[in-house]
């Protein structure tokens, strides 16, 4: 894969800014990152390069790293049980095929280890109902539901029990996801006040900034989301060169057929400028330079091929993948197992602050103590 100068500059200075953590709270929680990443829905671009990317970068600095693939938070709102299986085994091969080692990393799938949803509910009793009304995904997501569901309210509470049950210390976000964060902060300080110092305070690492840039191609006022109902509106990384071809032909730019990058004039080519940067590791004066005497139209079949390139080797080993599932879900188990063994040991710890375990001492040691 390839990372442009700016890029690796960015993850570098992202990791410096876990470097500057306190030496007393790094020798007591030693650096580990978590992150997770929902089975259902297609990774596009902009998911691809601000999380997927970054977390092999992350991984190639031989990180202290766990990646989950939260199936139960893809349960918030309806899903196809039939079809969830399957989205959770090609997720798993996305993540593998986009450069995740499980060797180095710990890959795993979030219901294979129950101690996210025990640690969840033990967390959930310190929570407020207020504070969680507050949160603006739950806002956005349950503006137009008529019965909202629990999930949706508490989900949360899990994701903060994600990060926590694994002492971790960092979290990879985009700019627009700090506020949950800030909840699993918030509830870290109030269980180690109450019941003595049990988590340490998760750090953001910041890894989507520059990939914000990334916009709808049906409408550039926006950013990429799998979440637009218009699946037009971005490229993913399963589409066939065909359907790239033809989603970027009809992206919206404008009347003026010279190709100039101005992100606040002209954003729609400004983003295929972007998109072109991404995938080819050229800079976007270096592309500008090039194109000059090219307009928009055949700008367009430029930046097409630029990413059926790019994502055709991802799609040939998804494929591969996807031939052995058995290797699939032998990875998912074993990364389950070492997930488990870490979250057990929170969990044990947890479970005594609260009062929740006790120690029977033996006859021989109540004989003793006689």
């Amino acid at each position: 894969m390839i990372f442009p100068r700016f890029r690796i500059k960015f993850v570098t200075h992202s990791i410096n800014l876990y470097n500057s953590y306190s030496a007393t709270a790094q020798s007591k929680f030693p650096r580990r990152i978590f992150s997770g990443i929902q089975p259902t829905g297609q990774i596009h671009l902009g998911n691809y390069l601000g999380a997927v990317s970054q977390w092999v970068k992350l991984q190639q600095n031989n990180e202290d790293m766990i990646l989950s693939i939260v199936d139960l938070h893809s349960m918030t709102l309806p899903h196809d049980p039939k079809t969830l299986p399957n989205s959770i085994l090609e997720m798993t091969a996305t993540l593998l095929a986009c450069g995740i080692d499980p060797s180095k990393v710990i890959l795993f799938q979030q219901s294979m280890v129950p101690a996210h949803t025990h640690l969840s509910w033990c967390l959930g009793c310190i929570s407020t109902m207020a504070r969680l009304a507050h949160l603006p995904t739950f806002k956005e997501k349950s503006a137009n539901l008529k019965d909202v569901p629990l999930g949706l309210y508490i989900y949360p509470v899990l994701q903060a029990a994600d990060i926590l049950a694994y002492k971790a210390t960092h979290v990879p976000v985009g700019e627009d996801q700090t506020q949950n964060i800030e909840l699993t902060q918030d509830l870290a300080r109030m269980f180690n006040n109450r019941f003595g110092e049990t988590f340490p305070i998760p750090h953001c690492i910041y890894t989507g900034s520059e990939f914000s840039r990334l916009k709808s191609l049906r409408d550039p006022s926006k950013k990429m989301s799998k979440s637009d109902p218009d699946p037009k509106s971005r490229i993913c990384l399963n589409d066939s060169p065909d359907d790239i071809l033809k989603k970027i032909k009809k992206s919206v730019t404008d009347f003026t057929s010279e190709v100039t990058f101005d992100p606040d004039k002209r954003p729609g080519v400004s983003n295929l400028i972007s998109i072109h940067s991404f995938v080819s590791g050229r800079t976007v004066e270096e592309i500008c330079g090039e194109v000059q005497n090219v307009n928009t139209g055949k700008y367009k079949l430029q930046v097409a091929e630029a990413v059926i390139s790019h994502v055709q080797p991802i799609q040939k080993r998804i494929d591969d993948l996807m031939s052995d599932e058995e290797y699939l879900a032998k990875v998912l188990k074993m990364g389950a197992e070492k997930a488990t063994e870490i979250s057990e040991n929170t969990l044990d710890e947890v479970k005594r602050k609260l009062g929740l375990q006790f120690r029977i001492k033996s006859a021989h040691q109540q004989k003793i103590n006689v």
